[in-house]
């Protein structure tokens, strides 16, 4: 190239030399010589040093080259020139470029000046020149414009069925897209390239598998020969549908694999959590010589994360350091996601500490992450580093951080993460508000959980199920049955989980006979199968009226149920609230049998045996958990102070404040033996919770209460 450019700069010397710079002929061939060695400079100088260019293809070939190397405003700029000058008018062949420019410029005004100049002087008959104007307007995003101007064309070409197609895709609107690919058919027009392109990722994101199919089948009996880009969006296609097997098939029959359909293919293979396929693609990959990009790395990572496969993210992280990639902010939160995902999390805090602390979307993974563990203290220290740090948190952040809050029933914690949506303008948000109402009815705050209900844009099925699962937990069954009849007269068609909600409400307030009728309306009405939760509310509440043997028929008679550990220990628990020994014996040994390590059925058992005073049978379960090696699990339970959760255990003793807590505990004993005093000598309860709340800080006081 540099050869040629010298050699042309010669000749161009030459030429001048001569005194043949106004030869137009020469011009032309020196213009697309410089373009062509990407030296625009000396090309608009050939143009200028001729005295008098009247030839008005001269403008055109040198406005078109500006346009096909990116150079739009150059474009404009000659293009005005060629207006104001005396001797030259714009013709068929101008307009296509100018127009191309505005829409690579996205200068819509400019390109509605165009449009009106063109319709005073008629060019818009021209079809080439109305399908530019219609392309202008679609890479303006004005598609409005783009459609109408299609509507008003008497005639039409491929380009501008293309553009109007490509226009309703880009616009989220695939089903009108395909609409007009049969229309296009139908009125006569071949499809070409650009046409099976766009419709077939129509198809990828309608998920229609079998119209994507039938489209493919038609242009291959048509004879037509797919080109890259329709071998990629076939691939996307149907690797989006599920369907890897005809996406392999026709990537292997690609000859030119471009970087697009190998991306598509491991994204295909990503969404389906298959990360032995994604990487071993990717390792093809580099040895036929195509770079992967950014795009490519992610979806290998994401494969990894889904799949939980450590071993293989790990090899791709290794890669990612060995080549010195800059991952953008995809790459690196898919990184600390698979760390987390596979309970690495001292990892995953690695990859944090060198991501730049200004971007939300690393804050956020590591709140989701820290939630997903089940470290719920960290979730909520990270969120409050954070805003210490300036980050500005969003809804996914309230939406990740909220249940932790709830998790730990950390109200006040709750309360002020509230206070910072209202800050940050989010009360409309129905994902952020829906958290905060579950935040609230998992903390116990049923009033403030019913004030954001109420103040809900729109209440949708996981609104009402919080809402009266937050009645139900709480004591007012009332209530929860009131809500639950609103939501039947609703748009909302209440599913297992509104369900269980129900019954847990009923089950709570020892409703025994309305238990029984929503569970069998949830079957008879709603055609919804019961699963274990909803056989464990039903003998729950028939376990606490007593009606053991009921549940216990219940049990026997649903075969898929019969012999469930959890259910068993439900009806287990019973037995012992109403001293049942028979049965209760019964079902400890069907326990024992099946996990004889779990220690809560032998104290279960114990407790019971304990209760009708049989102690050589508690002596015997002793020793038994004895020889086991079996012991109760210590209790955990924390603490607000502050601004901070405070975790301890029972007898823990490493705990930095464990005396402090120790001493409260204390003080907290003896002032609800005071308040138990004062109120047996027949003073106000009020009074005595007043002297109880003087015994120690009111925050633990509080907690406690």
């Amino acid at each position: 190239m540099r050869w040629s450019l010298k050699e042309g700069k010669i000749i161009h010397q030459k030429v001048v030399t001569l005194g043949l710079q106004n030869n137009i002929a020469l011009c032309k061939s020196l213009i697309n010589l410089y373009f062509s060695c990407q030296n625009y400079d000396c090309a608009m100088l050939v143009f200028k040093t001729i005295d008098n260019p009247l030839d008005l293809s001269l403008w055109n070939g040198l406005m078109a080259s500006y346009t096909k190397n990116y150079m739009y405003i150059n474009a404009l700029e000659l293009f005005d020139m060629l207006l104001q000058n005396p001797y030259l008018k714009p013709d068929s062949y101008t307009y296509p470029s100018v127009l191309k420019a505005c829409g690579g410029l996205g200068s819509v005004g400019i390109g509605k000046m165009i449009h009106t100049h063109l319709i005073k002087t008629g060019f818009l008959l021209d079809v080439v020149i109305a399908s530019s104007t219609a392309g202008m307007y679609a890479k303006c995003n004005s598609f409005e414009c783009a459609v109408k101007m299609f509507d008003e064309m008497s005639e039409r070409d491929v380009a501008s069925w293309n553009t109007v197609i490509s226009c309703y895709y880009q616009d989220g609107q695939a089903e009108k897209a395909l609409e007009l690919f049969k229309k296009m058919r139908d009125s006569g027009f071949q499809p070409n390239s650009v046409t099976l392109t766009t419709v077939v990722s129509s198809c990828a994101r309608l998920m229609d598998l079998e119209r994507g199919k039938e489209i493919h089948k038609e242009f291959i009996k048509d004879g037509f020969v797919s080109d890259s880009y329709i071998s990629s969006a076939l691939v996307d296609m149907y690797g989006k549908c599920g369907c890897l097997e005809m996406a392999r098939e026709v990537f292997e029959q690609t000859v030119l694999k471009s970087v697009v359909a190998w991306n598509a293919l491991i994204a295909g293979y990503s969404s389906r959590g298959d990360s032995k396929s994604c990487v071993e693609l990717f390792w093809r990959m580099n040895e036929e010589g195509i770079k992967p990009t950014l795009t490519t790395i992610s979806s290998v990572l994401m494969s990894c994360s889904r799949s939980g496969q450590l071993k293989h993210g790990k090899v791709m992280h290794g890669y990612i350091i060995r080549n010195k990639i800059q991952g953008d902010v995809f790459i690196n939160s898919s990184l600390i996601d698979l760390y987390f995902k596979c309970g690495r999390v001292s990892s995953a805090e690695n990859v944090f500490e060198k991501m730049s602390k200004t971007d939300v979307v690393y804050w956020n993974v590591m709140i989701s992450g820290y939630v997903t563990v089940g470290d719920y203290f960290k979730a909520l220290a990270i969120y409050s580093d954070m805003k210490e740090v300036g980050a500005k948190p969003d809804a996914v952040t309230f939406t990740s951080v909220l249940p932790a809050c709830s998790q730990l029933a950390a109200l006040e914690k709750g309360k002020e993460i509230h206070n910072h949506i209202i800050e940050s303008k989010l009360e409309t948000n129905e994902i952020v508000m829906g958290a905060l109402l579950d935040m609230y009815a998992k903390c116990g705050a049923v009033d403030e959980a019913f004030k954001v209900f109420y103040e809900l844009p729109e209440r949708d099925l996981v609104s009402w199920t919080s809402m009266i699962t937050a009645y139900g937990s709480h004591g007012r069954a009332l209530e929860a049955l009131k809500l639950f009849g609103e939501m039947q007269q609703s748009n909302a068609r209440p599913d297992s989980i509104t369900f269980l909600a129900v019954l847990s409400a009923c089950s709570h307030a020892g409703w025994v006979d309305e238990g029984g009728y929503y569970f069998n309306q949830m079957i008879s009405e709603y055609n919804i199968k019961p699963r274990n939760e909803h056989y464990s509310c039903l003998i729950d509440l028939l376990g606490r009226a007593g009606r053991l043997q009921e549940a216990y028929g219940i049990l026997q008679s649903t075969p898929e149920i019969r012999e469930d550990a959890g259910l068993l220990s439900t009806l287990f628990s019973a037995c012992r609230l109403h001293r049942d020994i028979e049965m209760g014996e019964k079902i400890g040994k069907l326990l024992i049998e099946k996990d004889p390590d779990d220690s809560s059925t032998y104290i279960v058992l114990s407790n019971m045996y304990a209760s009708v005073k049989k102690w050589d049978e508690v002596r015997k379960i002793r020793l038994k958990m004895k020889e086991l090696g079996l012991r109760k699990n210590p209790g955990c339970s924390w603490i607000e102070i502050g601004d901070r959760i405070q975790p301890f255990f029972a007898e823990d003793k490493l705990h930095p404040q464990a005396d402090m807590v120790k001493m409260n505990c204390c003080h907290l004993r003896v002032g609800k033996k005071i308040c138990s005093l004062i109120a047996s000598c027949g003073f106000q309860i009020r009074k005595a919770i007043s002297l109880w709340k003087t015994v120690d800080m009111k925050s633990a006081s509080r907690r406690f209460q």
